[in-house]
């Protein structure tokens, strides 16, 4: 910084005031600090900022998994929103979802002296840990399957499943099979209250859900489960799934089995992959903001950083209409109809 202010000929707070951004700087001044900081490829030294300012201006990111497509864009929407609050994002991909893992997770970011730690944990033995967590700096959950402790924040996974509901319910189908994910996940559960909710609402009957793991081969099993019944002569005429991966395996072993999507069953999912729209047909689903995710989640560690109190409404969901999704079909409607 001393080489930067001489070649510039200023003083050494001056190029510390044009490196934060501070406006009390004259035009013509802070253009020649800047050309000698390119001159001479400066850069900030992020050890010796953190000795003067107390904050290495990173925060902690932990979560489970990343296979998955929630999980992933939970942590771009996060990395983003960091950047653009001038922050930066250190992130610990747990093997597993254990109480261990994660207090040993969240230990280790406590050591390396982040701002603040962000955990996503939408299973129960890493939720479980964090409320017995005790640490000397913000620790926020971001749960995309619904944030019910503080501090924490969410998308609204009851609402997007009953979104998903009464669309089918809508077109006229007199009740919704629902293929829901693994039974300790938040996610899933609040997908499956969300659907129960609605059919109970209109008064539809509610069958049992098939149980699922987020993966294409177990929508595919669920698929080939309710084809079977197809065959059978019960009605099966629209399926909601928990994620848009279960369903593009649903719709291959429907394919295998002769059904066609949406004359034969009407089907949602949940997520709204990037490849949703090429599926065959193009996939009816909701769609959950992660990039708000993510802004919401920095607006909440930033509040806690400053000693706010903040509570942040769940993040809305949207449901994407597409091909998958039609009338009841014939063979299912009442005689005379």
């Amino acid at each position: 910084m001393s080489d930067v202010a001489a070649r510039a000929g200023v003083s050494h707070q001056t190029v510390s005031r044009v490196i934060n951004g501070h406006r009390n700087v004259a035009p013509q001044t802070r253009e020649r600090v800047e050309r000698a900081i390119r001159e001479l490829g400066y850069r900030p030294n992020p050890a010796a900022r953190a000795l003067v300012t107390g904050s290495t201006r990173t925060i902690g990111f932990v979560t489970v998994t990343i296979n998955q497509y929630g999980p992933a864009q939970t942590l771009v929407g996060l990395e983003q929103a960091a950047r653009n609050a001038g922050y930066s994002l250190s992130v610990t991909v747990l093997d597993e979802a254990t109480a261990e893992a994660m207090r040993e997770a969240v230990d280790r970011f406590v050591g390396q002296s982040v701002d603040a730690v962000v955990a996503l944990a939408t299973y129960d033995d890493a939720a479980e840990a964090l409320h017995l967590i005790d640490v000397p700096l913000p620790l926020v959950t971001v749960q995309s399957g619904g944030a019910v402790e503080e501090p924490a924040v969410g998308v609204d996974q009851v609402t997007g499943a009953r979104l998903a509901t009464r669309h089918l319910l809508d077109l006229g189908h007199r009740t919704v099979h629902h293929v829901t994910g693994p039974a300790d996940s938040q996610e899933a559960r609040d997908r499956i209250a969300g659907w129960r909710a609605e059919l109970c609402a209109s008064g539809a009957p509610v069958p049992p859900y098939l149980r699922g793991d987020w993966t294409p081969s177990s929508g595919y099993a669920a698929g080939k489960e309710l084809a079977a019944r197809v065959r059978a002569g019960e009605e099966v005429t629209a399926v909601f799934l928990a994620n848009d991966q279960m369903a593009l395996g649903l719709l291959a072993a429907f394919h295998e089995e002769g059904l066609d999507a949406p004359r034969d069953v009407s089907v949602v999912g949940f997520d709204d992959l990037p490849e949703a729209p090429y599926f065959t047909p193009p996939l009816t689903t909701v769609r959950q903001d992660f990039a708000e995710l993510g802004r919401r989640g920095v607006r909440l560690v930033l509040a806690r950083l400053r000693g706010e109190e903040l509570h942040l409404d769940p993040v809305p969901p949207t449901l994407l209409v597409r091909g998958s999704t039609g009338p009841v079909p014939a063979r299912a409607l009442p005689a005379g109809v």
